[in-house]
């Protein structure tokens, strides 16, 4: 009688909790909740801070190390994100397989009147319509060099398959930054399913390693800091803190071949609980002082027009050509799209054929 008594409470709890969403709030975190997922370090702790102050709203922030890692956890809906910042090619994919939901521009003031134009128009090129995104960082792809190593003019990827710098040319360990660089040699679009110019491609990188130290990410880093190689392929966002740390260290952000142009943009994922907290940290984060914040923090180039003003005092002439360069260094370069997955898989494949030769 105890186990039916208790089984009729359990079905009359069920039926309770499944006609009333006041439980929802409470597994989510409450309606002053905010949860992000984000790239490692890609928002100043100061920042959220403030906004946590300002609004009452908690931010429960999640990182992320690659788009590759973050796409399948926000697929399969583990956790219920209210923010997520992807790249371009992962913006596109994600709204391709409808984990996205539009943008209302109605709520965000702040970022309409300070959103460069520029930046919304290279953002059509995976958002038409700037419908789902908003742009939050960008870059290029360039060479990083060391002036006491180097003593010719770099401004071309065909450095990088120079046999005098043999064992200290460093390259990205990326499918696509990788395999972009022998395709802009080529005159070729970085994002092409043309298997002939890939298998080319791939011949070149698998000529060129014997040359090449060492394939990495964020070692590279640290390898141009301390002076161990000559060369090295960094994203722009890193070389202005890579100069302060090694004066002997200059970049190169545009090969005259052409270079990826990156951009990460703030997404609303489908099932988001907090869409309204999610468009107040979008706005918020469009303000030009906190948009500063961030960029003295991060180093990462930033769309908003009101930065530049508030931080261009304590910066270099080489610092701000970095950072905010002229039109014509990013304008016209390629950013990569989504080619779908069984170019993805090809891409891949042709990487690691390099890497195990």
């Amino acid at each position: 009688m105890k186990k039916s008594f208790a089984l009729a409470l359990l079905l009359l709890f069920s039926v309770f909790a499944a006609g009333c969403d006041c439980f929802a709030d409470d597994e989510e975190g409450g309606d002053d909740t905010l949860y992000i997922y984000s790239w490692g370090d890609y928002l100043d702790e100061d920042v959220i801070a403030q906004f946590e102050e300002e609004t009452g709203i908690t931010v429960v922030l999640d990182e992320f190390d690659t788009n590759e890692s973050m796409y399948p956890r926000v697929k399969e809906g583990a956790t219920s994100y209210d923010l997520i910042c992807p790249s371009d090619y992962m913006i596109q994919k994600m709204e391709q397989n409808g984990l996205l939901q539009p943008l209302d521009w109605s709520k965000l003031p702040n970022t309409v009147a300070y959103l460069g134009k520029d930046y919304l128009q290279q953002a059509e090129t995976y958002d038409p319509g700037n419908k789902y995104s908003v742009p939050y960082c960008w870059g290029t792809v360039g060479i990083m060099y060391n002036t006491t190593m180097v003593d010719e003019p770099v401004d071309s990827w065909a450095i990088l398959f120079d046999p005098k710098y043999k064992d200290s040319i460093l390259m990205q360990d990326s499918a696509r930054d990788a395999i972009m660089i022998p395709l802009c040699m080529m005159g070729v679009s970085m994002n092409t399913k043309d298997e002939a110019a890939l298998t080319k491609a791939r011949d070149m990188l698998i000529a060129q390693k014997p040359l090449v130290q060492a394939y990495g990410v964020d070692d590279i880093r640290d390898k141009l800091a301390g002076g161990e190689a000559a060369l090295g392929v960094i994203f722009s966002g890193e070389a202005i803190n890579l100069m302060e740390a090694n004066p002997d260290l200059a970049f190169c952000p545009a090969p005259k071949e052409g270079t990826n142009l990156w951009m990460d943009g703030w997404v609303i994922p489908k099932n988001a609980q907090h869409v309204e907290n999610a468009h107040m940290f979008i706005d918020f984060l469009s303000r030009p002082e906190i948009a500063a914040k961030n960029f003295e923090a991060l180093g990462y180039s930033t769309p908003n027009t009101g930065v530049q003003a508030l931080v261009e005092e304590d910066m270099d002439e080489d610092e701000l050509a970095i950072a905010f360069p002229p039109p014509e260094v990013y304008l016209g370069q390629e950013t990569y799209q989504y080619l779908g997955e069984a170019m993805d898989k090809l891409y891949t494949k042709l990487w690691l054929q390099v890497k195990v030769e």
